[in-house]
């Protein structure tokens, strides 16, 4: 596997769904939500380990920002097949897979790159079908209807720029921790 790739044999800490905004396109899912990612979030987080290479256990976590998790529907449900941690400190992406119970996650350099949220979004108006082949959805390009997508993404957008600059981080802490 490539030095910039990190795999971890467990899948990533799910969405809080009261921060989380759900967009329709098609056989699609975009969701929105501002994240903030602490030890005690990643602790009280419903994370199912497989078994093997890296574990989350050995990360310390203290990060915020925008979220977009792209579902695609398969077996009668929407699952999350590639995340876009839009963080301030360590902005990366997710592969996810829910035939092998893992994740790979991939470092965004900001400088070459520019902004983290800028450039999710415009990978998942121009690349998303081959980053879902990539993260092993079968008939990808089927899953993704153009029109559709174009529709959604001018609210998704919306979304998450307000979220960039609206969110109450007390209210996030506390749909995180379940208090």
């Amino acid at each position: 596997m490539a030095d910039h790739i990190t795999r971890y044999d467990l899948m990533p800490i799910p969405p809080v769904e009261k921060q989380t905004r759900w967009f329709e396109a098609g056989r699609l899912r975009i969701g929105v939500e501002y994240r903030l990612l602490t030890d005690a979030i990643a602790a009280s987080s419903e994370v199912q380990p497989a078994s093997g290479a890296v574990s989350a256990d050995s990360q310390s976590f203290d990060d915020r920002g925008v979220s977009l998790h792209v579902c695609v529907e398969g077996r009668g449900e929407f699952l999350e097949r590639l995340r876009f941690d839009c963080f301030e400190e360590d902005p990366h992406y997710h592969y996810v897979s829910w035939e092998e119970r893992a994740n790979e996650v991939l470092h965004l350099d900001p400088i070459a790159d520019g902004d983290p949220l800028h450039w999710a979004l415009e990978r998942i108006r121009t690349r998303l079908a081959q980053m879902l082949e990539r993260a092993g959805v079968k008939d990808a390009a089927s899953c993704v209807d153009p029109v559709l997508l174009e529709e959604a993404l001018p609210r998704v957008t919306e979304a998450a720029f307000a979220a960039r600059f609206h969110a109450d981080e007390d209210s996030v802490l506390r749909d995180a921790l379940g208090s």
